[in-house]
């Protein structure tokens, strides 16, 4: 009879073969020389696989069989599905690390070679960037033969990418950064030869494919967002799933984001008088988006700031929580080549054998137009206690299966690196009036991601529309509002998760605190949500409800 725990690892298995390239950089071995199948039969073959599994966790959680990983496991089943429902693949296109050739040009350098056998394995893989590239090619073919295009603008930009990356010096190519022992020489040769003759002539056929064959199909400005597809309306309902794990609808999202961002005014007028003299909002906003002497100098003033918020939490951590993480976070900017679409920040887990540690990447493209303001709020978010805590505990829960510790939920991740911005607030992190505006900032900014993501995408919004309003009701900075812009048009629904996740709990928080009163325990509650694994929100629920009774 099958357990969950034989339905987890055959999931499991599912999902490391049609990411493979996750799979090593998680540092799951077995799939080092491999690269993701994108063509529609491997879809359909994975897109039955999964839904077969879902199907069996439901009844092993009616058997009462691990009840709570036969949920994970059917969650993340059901995800797979509705991932590959929305065809992102066929319209895709972009220089953030969603798209097909930006994630591989950010991910392949990750990948450590420590020994011959993954040096080989390296090379193995480098070798087999052609037919993957020609297989995304036939799938952006088929999106356009079938109406599915890309947005004219995010596909210049992944021009636009591969050019600055095929203009690099061979000998600078970051597919080649790695060094290797002395005795993989001709590993080394063969791996520079492999890249010189295959990988880079294969980018430049991917980059005349989008040139010469997508572009022109591409949409205007005017029509970014899945409503302007075939089938758009479902593929939209469909990753909104994914991303928030709730059934919550668009108009339910959009008008949550418009009563938070109302709700905020107040507080930017209490802090714009302490810090301003002001309480106007708009004047409270000029101030953050013009000052001058809220830019940064200098890539390296910015990277010192990031580091020292790090280590200050860090310090913090143990009256906040029992378990922490047993490595430190690393502070590294952005590579140069992905830093112009790519977001202010983001956080690397480490892998599970230990050669890659976690890692916060600052972004440090256009340093002196960007907000100095926000810098602390990045670094809680996505270092510590954000990100860097919660990827990591996870990682070591050795009790728990690995679909457990690994499973992809986005309402769980960036709900608690959204919640820790404020539960950094509480800790007493914020070294200044001045640097809490960015916690106001990135409220405002998560808030209308909700009206925005969903005014794109269910709406019919304009791209000049979404940017209006984030300039009207958010403090960030001209250069960091068309980013986020671009980013919510090439991923769909993700920006939804944040606020949704955060809602969550802080009203589980909130209830557990009431039924329990004086015995409430922050640092109980903390290891409780991160001890546990990443799980979906009904499910945290569920967990935390019967915690606190």
């Amino acid at each position: 009879m099958t357990t969950t725990n034989d339905l987890a690892d055959d999931l499991l298995a599912l999902q490391m073969a049609a990411e493979p390239l996750g799979a090593t950089l998680l540092g799951i071995p077995g799939h080092d020389e491999d690269l993701a199948d994108p063509s529609a039969a491997a879809d359909e073959r994975t897109r039955a696989a999964a839904l077969r599994i879902a199907e069996r966790a439901d009844a092993l959680v009616e058997a009462g069989d691990d009840p709570l990983t036969a949920k994970v496991v059917a969650q993340q089943a059901r995800a797979a599905v509705d991932r590959i429902d929305a065809r992102m693949v066929e319209y895709t296109i972009t220089d953030l690390f969603v798209g097909p050739a930006s994630s591989l040009l950010s991910y392949l350098p990750m990948l450590p070679v420590p020994d011959a056998e993954r040096a080989r394995a390296y090379v193995s893989r480098l070798r087999k960037v052609p037919a993957h590239l020609a297989a995304v090619a036939e799938r952006h073919r088929a999106g356009v033969a079938a109406g599915r295009v890309p947005v004219r603008r995010l596909v210049d930009a992944a021009i636009a990418h591969l050019d600055r990356y095929l203009a690099t010096d061979l000998d600078a190519d970051p597919l080649l950064a790695h060094p290797l022992a002395d005795d993989l020489a001709a590993v080394a040769d063969e791996r520079r030869a492999v890249v010189r003759d295959e990988v880079r002539p294969a980018f430049a056929e991917y980059r005349r494919v989008l040139a010469e064959e997508i572009a022109g199909h591409g949409r205007p400005d005017s029509a970014p967002g899945l409503c302007h597809l075939p089938g758009g309306a479902e593929a939209y309902a469909a990753l909104s799933r994914v991303h928030t794990t709730t059934a919550k609808t668009p108009d339910e999202l959009h008008q949550a984001g418009l009563d938070i961002i109302a709700a905020l005014r107040a507080e930017y007028a209490e802090l714009g008088a302490r810090v301003f003299g002001t309480d106007d909002l708009a004047e409270v906003f000029a101030h953050l988006q013009d000052d001058q002497d809220l830019r940064w100098r200098d890539e390296d003033e910015l990277l010192a700031a990031a580091r020292t918020a790090v280590r200050r939490a860090e310090e913090a951590a143990p009256g906040w929580f029992g378990r922490l993480p047993s490595q430190p976070c690393e502070v590294r900017p952005v590579p140069a080549a992905e830093a112009p679409g790519a977001p202010p920040a983001y956080y690397m887990q480490p892998s599970l054998d230990g050669l890659r540690p976690g890692v916060y990447y600052a972004n440090t493209h256009g340093v002196t137009e960007r907000q100095r303001f926000i810098a602390e709020t990045m670094a809680f978010h996505e270092a510590v206690p954000g990100h860097h805590f919660q990827l990591t505990l996870a990682q070591e829960l050795d009790e728990l299966h690995l679909v457990r510790r690994l499973a992809d939920v986005n309402a769980y991740a960036e709900g608690w690196g959204l919640y820790t911005e404020r539960l950094a607030d509480e800790m007493g992190l914020y070294s200044s009036d001045t640097t809490r505006f960015g916690m106001l900032a990135m409220d405002s900014m998560r808030a209308g991601r909700l009206v925005v993501d969903t005014g794109l995408h269910a709406k019919g919004w304009s791209r000049e529309q979404a940017i209006d309003y984030l300039r009207e009701n958010t403090p960030m900075s001209a250069l960091e509002i068309t980013t986020e812009v671009d980013r919510y048009i090439a991923y769909p629904a993700q920006a939804l998760s944040y606020m949704v996740g955060r809602l969550e709990l802080q009203r589980l928080r909130a209830e557990a605190q009431q039924r329990l009163g004086d015995a409430f325990d922050i640092k109980a509650f903390h290891d409780l949500v991160l001890c546990n694994g990443p799980l979906p929100m009904t499910v945290l629920d569920e967990l935390v409800t019967a915690w606190a009774a």
